[in-house]
């Protein structure tokens, strides 16, 4: 009997950070959980960094094993909010035998 098998390395963000402008009238509890919510989220740090009258800025910083930007972009979007920038990204690889 042979064994055949194949190294095989994929990436996966861990760690994304992200300054993102929210309405006052906006629930930064419900926005923090919605994104703990989405599929291979495990932590979300919210600070928020300055008020203003209408808006308030917030860092998010979102822990995974495979975190999703597109999904993170639409539930910010969903919570009436906008992304500024993407300030911080943690990419590991992923080492995997693959056994034929």
């Amino acid at each position: 009997m042979l064994l055949l098998f194949s190294y095989n390395l994929s990436s996966f963000v861990k760690k994304i950070v992200i300054d993102a402008l929210t309405p006052r009238d906006t629930s930064v509890l419900d926005l923090a959980k919605a994104l703990c919510d989405i599929s291979g989220i495990h932590e979300v740090d919210l600070t928020v960094v300055e008020v203003d009258a209408k808006t308030e800025t917030v860092k998010l910083t979102l822990h995974g094993n495979n975190v999703d930007y597109d999904n993170i972009a639409k539930v910010i979007s969903d919570h009436s909010s906008t992304i500024r920038s993407i300030d911080e990204i943690n990419v590991s690889k992923l080492n995997q035998f693959l056994f034929t």
